[in-house]
């Protein structure tokens, strides 16, 4: 599976296990170093993904003056 094609969940999932993997200490260096670039890019997945999504989230709550969605009493 490429990993632009991860889901949100898939690419946290992988990043979940790597970092168990790591944080447990018996893994070779060099599996280390190569674990540690993937979870680089898993982290770089999620990122994008969540950047997405908090991006359609603020359009989906601008109001017709383009400004915010605010609840009552919010300050501005």
């Amino acid at each position: 599976m490429k990993k632009e094609e991860l889901s949100f969940e898939q690419a946290m999932e992988q990043l979940e296990k790597i970092t168990a993997r790591l944080e447990e200490g018996d893994v070779p260096l060099e599996e280390a170093l190569e674990e540690y670039k993937r979870g680089m890019e898993l982290s770089a997945i999620c990122h994008s993904k969540l950047k997405k999504a908090e991006d359609e989230l603020a359009k989906l709550v601008t109001n017709e003056g383009d400004q915010p969605y605010r609840l009552d009493g919010e300050d501005a």
